[in-house]
């Protein structure tokens, strides 16, 4: 194999497909890029069992062939390249021949042969959505989706698809986070939970290949697998099976208090509160809902703080205690000016949400303060 291409776009195709390449496997080639020759140019491809990334980019080929390059050597080697164009070769032995300009790398490789079959999705569902109305909906429920779990689901985001609205939904047992949008879809109703690391993958090359020219996301859905085609690349996943939290059940239906309040004025607040929360000094922040403000504490061993934020507040007084990052990381997940917080007493979930429509729902919940365990 034989090819002449522009080193900073092979650069850049190499470091967005290396994010599916695994660092470390019972299978060699998975830790590498397959590189092959097409009609117009090369196929790039990183695959650890469960995602994969392909792209195509434009080449001079001049020799067709395949071949499997350490995906780290390979990446740093074009990172660190300055000239505009380099040329790669290899031989039967799969040694790999890199030049540009004084600069020359001999690489051993690995046979094509030795690289593990993509999946397939066959007979699926397509959609296609608006790529910015996505990226926002995924950067408001990750948050949520759980690290470690003993269910698997909950790594994930489920998506919904009724009735021309998309919804996602994300849970981690402490917090959840919904967040729905209308669709122009006509096709049948679905749900599938795709894992959150295929996800901040999506997110990553939307974000950073910029092209204004194609603003949808289209998404094939298969019944173990899906392919999303963003910007270029395709990226193939497993979906998450089991069981999910029947949710519905969890938002609450009443309000003992209603409280409307600035979105940032809180965050700011809690931010200031929580300075003498660290690692070593865990404790939470204690929150008094009353007549016309928030009072916001904290009382670890590194001393106390105290802060108030203005509000409306309709219904009981309630006070109540949260683990600071969680209640942080759903403020900011909001996209509104003001937000409306739902409270059923000391040792219920509150709810978050728009002071208009529903568009996001989230729901944190409270950690017992010692008068109320």
């Amino acid at each position: 194999m034989k090819f002449v291409c522009e080193t900073s776009s092979l650069s850049l195709a190499c470091q967005n497909v290396q994010r599916a390449v695994s660092s470390k496997s019972s299978i060699p080639g998975a830790e590498g890029i397959l590189i092959k020759t097409t009609v117009n140019g090369l196929s790039l491809t990183g695959y650890d069992l469960e995602i994969g990334i392909n792209t195509n980019i434009y080449a001079k080929v001049e020799e067709e062939g395949a071949i499997i390059i350490n995906a780290k050597i390979l990446c740093e080697i074009l990172r660190k390249i300055p000239n505009q164009t380099v040329t790669f070769d290899s031989d039967e032995r799969n040694l790999a021949v890199i030049r540009s300009g004084d600069i020359k790398y001999e690489i051993m490789g690995i046979s094509a042969d030795e690289y593990p079959e993509l999946p397939t999705v066959q007979g699926g569902f397509t959609i296609n959505l608006n790529k910015m109305m996505l990226e926002e909906m995924v950067k408001q429920t990750i948050f949520a989706v759980a690290v470690t779990d003993t269910k698997v689901v909950y790594t994930g985001i489920k998506f919904e698809i009724s009735d021309n609205e998309l919804k996602l939904v994300a849970v981690d047992g402490f917090r959840m986070a919904i967040r729905k949008e209308f669709i122009d879809y006509k096709g049948e109703d679905m749900t599938f939970i795709v894992p959150a690391k295929t996800m901040n993958e999506i997110i990553k090359i939307s974000v950073e290949e910029e092209n204004e020219e194609e603003t949808q996301i289209s998404l094939s859905i298969g019944k173990r697998h899906i392919i999303f085609e963003v910007n270029g690349y395709s990226v193939i996943s497993r979906l998450l099976e089991g069981e999910f939290l029947n949710y519905q059940s969890t938002i609450p239906t009443t309000a003992q208090t209603s409280v409307e309040v600035d979105t940032r004025s809180l965050i700011e607040s809690i931010e200031r509160t929580s300075l003498i929360i660290t690692d070593r000094t865990k404790s939470l922040i204690n929150c008094v809902f009353d007549t016309d403000f928030i009072r916001i504490s904290s009382i670890t061993s590194l001393g106390t703080a105290n802060d108030k934020v203005s509000a409306d507040v309709e219904g009981s007084r309630v006070e109540i205690g949260f683990n600071n990052r969680y209640f942080i990381e759903a403020l900011r997940a909001c996209n509104t000016d003001r937000v409306k917080i739902i409270l059923n007493g000391p040792v219920s979930p509150i709810l978050i949400a728009p002071t208009k429509g529903d568009s996001f729902n989230f729901l944190v919940l409270p950690v017992r303060l010692k008068k109320n365990a």
